[in-house]
């Protein structure tokens, strides 16, 4: 009897621990099932003027109709909510500086850099400079986002998972969103200035002036063409870390590189050219892709101030100012793409032993304010923080350097809720009066209208330079700051364009304007061009009688124009004698030769091994300073400092001057044979056969929620397929394995069932809901969905 007790004993203890998993598993699923949100049913809500209804289709999409246009508010903050807290949570957290007090020390150093900005501060100044209009406009969304919160069974999962209670959502927050794309959109401005001003220090002005042009013949003007962009001549000598290795420990561009930028694509097709005569607008934007998507797709229902019923769809960004970002009203629809003007100064401050605490600007010596900021940290003790700030913005010191960081994101119009105003808007050329009055980071504006108007111009804050140009693009030196701006340009004064003879009007991040037009807006970082140059002439190929389908598909145009030179480039140095007992040189040749399909298609070896190769160069080449430039900023890079580095490594190539061929190097083809063999070390680094070394391979889908880093034995749940990705940076289809087309959207004014539209992930961020990857296989394949939300399948009520 003992033994048969003694066996059956880790049979019981096995038993136990199965019953108990099985418990925790049930608990688990039930929790997460009481935290998703209410679909169906009545709501109760205080303050309201009239019901609401809230009417989703198959995807999720809902078509939110009321009475008042502050009621719909109302209801959007409770969607949001309910479906995406978190993501709000995060959202405000990242403009504030506030992440360490959800995921502990490891926040610290984000929440300094962005705590220097003190942005709540600031939010809290817009809000006592709104109307009584609009702040009770977003005080109702803010009482929506905490109803919705408070009515579900549970909070949200990520708070069970990280021990952290919620906390309520305030009105500063929805700016603080706002704040957060300031530093998603132009957060690069200050590691550029710092990369360039390295590169003044260490090239001479002829140099400098060659490494870093302002133009090029990819360049796709609105108002011209940047084919006869004037040809810097090459120096006589190259700078003394030209060529040299990179320091180690520093990753370099080609191991690290994943897409060039953050960015967008957005264009209009006029209606002289429209199958119908209206407009056509399209919009895909390109930011960081996570789950659940930035962006929640709905349509709202409502009459406007005159009584007029209005629809307006698209999306919004939940925790922001419940307004459609991107979409149509009807009667004029309307996209952003970034627009990479220059809005930021590192202007240097003097200081001297004999006054301490003191800095001295260009408009003299000053004592800056103090701020004392507390960050706190979950599981630890908060952190204290000193804001010194001057009368051009905070200070921050780097290296030897104490410099002010003056940016437009700090001034007074850099946030507001003029943004609402754009769902009611009957015109292109009032469209583009309010986009110039709005405050968000500054983006190109398309729009276009019914009436087959089309226009372009700057949405957001612009800075009124004195003396604009190429001089603000590096800090500015004592002294110096005179070419610093002072305060926003007035709207009247900004560059716009209407109607366009060719009919179209296109952006994509690239340099957009030339002569007084383009010292007005400044370059912050433009895209090298060969992207916007693909849309304007895909655009152009489509000819008259374009639909929304023919104008859609512009945004799936992976061709590999741009990539193309640089695989001839490959070829031509791979003769016979390079690939003499040489076997992995032969099989990159091969796959060069038969593995190309003219595409960034994801079976293409041929384009994966061209890109390479041109990315190899710019390591061999730029590799000391990237090494140089990191240790002032660790998003500083030679390719941040200028996007065109390609054509500058293309003109050496092309005229192979011997001064500025790296030393160990016999001539320019020994260089290119080297990156030849550096590509092929990189795409095998992980183990990967050569023949195996795809496009779609290291292009693969990483789409996941921001828990999963924390919870990585969550990712099964929590993460999209891996899918390989078609398309790339310089092309229309932009997709990385983080950072793609955040949303495409295709519309007609006035003929929104028309309309098409997809996005990555779906609506819900709740990995239960069924809206949590509805569509996204759609947005993975390209396939057009209807923009407008389809037949209700559940329908929730509002009333007083």
């Amino acid at each position: 009897m003992h033994m048969r007790s003694m066996m059956r004993r880790p049979l019981r203890i096995a038993g136990m621990l199965a019953v108990l998993l099985a418990v925790a598993l049930i608990a688990a699923w039930l929790y997460l099932r009481a935290s998703l949100p209410l679909l169906d049913g009545a709501v109760h809500a205080s303050g309201l003027a009239a019901p609401v209804s809230v009417a989703r289709d198959d995807y999720g999409v809902p078509l939110i109709s009321g009475a008042d246009r502050i009621d719909v508010a109302y209801a959007t903050g409770f969607v949001h909510a309910q479906e995406r807290y978190f993501q709000m949570d995060l959202l405000r957290r990242v403009g504030a500086g506030e992440l360490a007090e959800l995921f502990g020390a490891r926040a610290i150093k984000v929440d300094r850099a962005h705590r220097l900005h003190r942005f709540r501060a600031r939010a809290e100044l817009a809000l006592a400079a709104m109307s009584a209009d609009d702040r009770r406009f977003l005080d109702r969304y803010v009482a929506g986002v905490n109803d919705g919160l408070a009515r579900l069974a549970a909070h949200p999962f990520e708070y069970r998972l990280i021990g952290v209670q919620p906390r309520a959502w305030q009105a500063a927050d929805s700016l603080l969103v706002v704040c957060a794309m300031y530093f998603d959109l132009q957060g690069n401005l200050e590691p550029r200035e710092l990369a360039r001003g390295w590169v003044a220090q260490h090239s001479s002005a002829a140099q400098r002036a060659f490494l870093l042009p302002e133009s090029s013949a990819w360049d796709a003007l609105l108002d011209g063409d940047g084919s006869a962009a004037p040809t810097v001549p090459i120096p006589p000598t190259a700078p003394a870390w030209w060529g040299k290795p990179k320091q180690p420990g520093v990753a370099t561009i080609a191991a690290a590189e994943a897409i060039d930028a953050v960015g967008s694509n957005n264009w209009a097709i006029a209606g002289a050219r429209s199958k119908d005569g209206a407009a056509i607008v399209a919009d895909d934007m390109h930011l960081g892709l996570q789950l659940p998507n930035i962006w929640y797709r709905l349509a709202l229902r409502f009459p406007d101030a005159q009584g007029k019923a209005r629809r307006v769809v698209g999306v919004t960004q939940p925790g922001a100012p419940p307004v459609v970002v991107v979409g149509s009203n009807g009667r004029v629809a309307w996209g952003f793409s970034n627009s990479y003007g220059d809005y930021l100064d590192l202007v240097e401050l003097g200081v001297d032993g004999t006054r301490p605490g003191q800095v001295r600007t260009p408009g003299g010596w000053e004592t800056p304010a103090v701020h004392a900021e507390t960050i706190l940290v979950k599981g630890a003790a908060s952190e204290k923080m000193a804001v010194r700030d001057s009368s051009l913005g905070p200070i921050r010191v780097v290296g030897d350097k104490t410099y002010a960081v003056h940016w437009m994101a700090h001034g007074a119009g850099a946030l507001n809720l003029k943004p609402r105003q754009l769902e009611t808007v009957d015109t292109v050329d009032d469209a583009l009066a309010i986009a110039n009055t709005l405050g968000i980071p500054a983006q190109n504006f398309i729009a276009g209208d019914d009436r087959g108007n089309i226009g372009w111009t700057i949405a957001g804050v612009l800075a009124r330079r004195a003396q604009p140009g190429v001089a603000a693009t590096f800090p500015l030196a004592q002294g110096g700051a005179q070419a610093s701006f002072d305060g926003a340009l007035a709207p009247h004064a900004y560059p716009r364009l209407v109607n366009p003879a060719a009919g179209q009007l296109s952006s994509a991040n690239s340099r957009q304007l030339q002569g007084d037009g383009a010292r007005l807006i400044g370059d912050g970082g433009f895209d090298l061009g060969a992207r916007h140059r693909q849309v304007r002439e895909g655009l152009l190929a489509l000819g008259a009688q374009v639909d929304v389908a023919a104008a859609y598909g512009v945004a799936l145009d992976d061709r590999a124009l741009f990539i193309a030179q640089w695989r001839e480039r490959a070829l031509g140095v791979l003769d016979a004698p390079a690939i003499k007992g040489k076997p992995q040189r032969a099989q990159f040749l091969a796959l060069l030769q038969r593995g190309w399909t003219g595409h960034a298609s994801a079976d293409s070896a041929g384009y994966l091994l061209a890109r390479q190769f041109m990315f190899s160069l710019h390591d061999l080449l730029y590799g000391r300073a990237d090494s140089e430039v990191a240790r002032l900023d660790d998003k500083a890079t030679m390719a941040l400092a200028s996007s065109r580095w390609p054509v500058v490594v293309a003109r050496l190539l092309d005229e192979q001057p011997a001064a500025w061929l790296p030393p160990g190097y016999a001539n320019w083809r020994a260089l290119q044979l080297a990156a030849v063999d550096r590509a092929i070390e990189e795409v095998t680094r992980d183990g990967t056969a050569l023949a195996d070394a795809t496009w779609g391979r290291r292009n693969k889908a990483a789409i996941a929620h921001p828990i999963s880093a924390a919870a990585p034995w969550l990712r099964f749940w929590l993460a999209a397929p891996q899918d390989r990705l078609p398309g790339d940076a310089n092309m229309p289809r932009v997709a990385g394995n983080r950072l793609g087309q955040s949303e495409r959207m295709t519309v007609t004014p006035g003929k929104e069932e028309q309309g098409v539209f997809n996005m990555p992930g779906g609506q819900s961020g709740h990995p239960l809901s069924p809206y949590f990857l509805a569509g996204h296989q759609a947005w993975v394949q390209g396939k057009m969905l209807p923009l407008l939300p389809g037949a209700a399948q559940h329908t929730l009520l509002f009333s007083r």
